[in-house]
């Protein structure tokens, strides 16, 4: 996600320049073989342009404001876990084994705390895994756009990620499954479990550690929904209908205002077309390219969620409960991207 600075003109540019190469020569043949073959006909009345470009507005704003949605909400589910995640951390450390001597104690709120810290890192590499929908390495500008970030969870892997935080048992069992952070969430009840059993929680702390890990799996579970059911097809597929049909449409429309203006200033002012046909059609391909880098919040996009600076706080902040001085350092934003 941009952070610090303003997503500039200059990068907006950048990042669509290919659509606008192709706006130019859209806009320039029409005016070429008005102007060169005299083919009046490829003038047409604005009218029914702009009919159709205000079916394509309402369309491309109901589309940026449902991908919104989905993008504030992931914000808000990963929030939600910061918060869940310090809450786990403050009744490990306080609630659990207060009467064993501190070395024990260290032992078991270092286990809860780092498995905790493995289900983080197993969830962002699982929210980082590309889908069939999306397009983020596909797309050639967004491939060459991501040139100026690094996405973590794509030049690792999990495997590597989470052997600091689990035991050798526990990566055995957790890699042999599928569904890796739902797993982790699992062995976190069970060695709960255990220690009520030998009466190291008491009841009470019990069902509020347990809540919490229910609360994760919610939380998890909210993730899963955003990132592997896609903005529906249908109306992605109708807004990018109406927005390149409209642009097409542009330039013979332009034309035909511009031809009257020309009577009076002169027939090169016909050239006008393109410069303004390609703005006006920028305009609208600039919404419909936003609302297409918004409906993935998870893909790895510049504007995407930073769930992987979000977790590297989230480790910081719980090992520092636990007293330890050798940290991980923050991410930083790269290139003002922050992930």
């Amino acid at each position: 996600m941009h952070a610090g600075k303003r997503y500039t003109l200059k990068q907006f540019l950048f990042w669509t320049r290919r659509d606008i190469y192709i706006l130019i020569i859209f806009a320039t043949i029409p005016t070429s073989l008005y102007f060169f073959l005299d083919w009046k006909w490829l003038a047409i009345p604005w009218v029914p342009i702009a009919l159709i470009g205000t079916a394509a507005a309402f369309i491309v704003g109901f589309r940026n404001t449902q991908t919104y949605n989905r993008l504030w909400e992931a914000r808000q589910i990963y929030g939600a876990i910061v918060n869940t995640s310090r809450s786990w951390g403050l009744l490990v450390k306080d609630q659990i084994a207060v009467n064993l001597p501190e070395s024990k104690q260290k032992e078991i709120h270092q286990q809860l705390i780092y498995r905790h810290i493995a289900w983080l890192t197993a969830m962002r590499y699982q929210l980082r895994v590309s889908k069939i929908w999306e397009n983020i390495k596909d797309k050639p500008s967004n491939i060459e756009y991501s040139n100026f970030y690094k996405v973590e969870e794509w030049e690792g892997n999990m495997e590597d990620a989470i052997k600091s935080f689990l035991s050798i048992e526990e990566q055995q069992y957790v890699l042999s499954k599928k569904n890796r952070a739902t797993h982790i969430i699992s062995l976190q009840s069970k060695h709960l479990k255990e220690l009520r059993k030998q009466e190291l929680i008491e009841q009470l702390n019990y069902i509020e550690l347990e809540a919490l890990l229910i609360n994760l799996y919610e939380q998890q579970g909210k993730c899963e929904r955003i990132k592997n059911f896609p903005y529906p097809r249908q109306f992605a597929t109708i807004n990018q209908m109406f927005i390149r049909l409209f642009m097409s449409l542009i330039p013979f429309g332009t034309l035909n205002e511009f031809s009257k203006l020309s009577k009076d200033y002169g027939e090169w002012f016909i050239w006008l077309t393109v410069p303004f046909s390609v703005t006006v059609a920028w305009v609208f391909l600039a919404m419909e390219r936003i609302g297409e880098s918004t409906e993935n919040p998870f893909e790895g996009g510049a504007n995407d969620v930073p769930i992987t600076s979000m977790s590297r706080t989230i480790e910081i902040d719980l090992r520092e409960m636990l007293d330890e001085t050798q940290l991980p350092p923050a991410i930083e934003p790269m290139n003002d991207i922050l992930m």
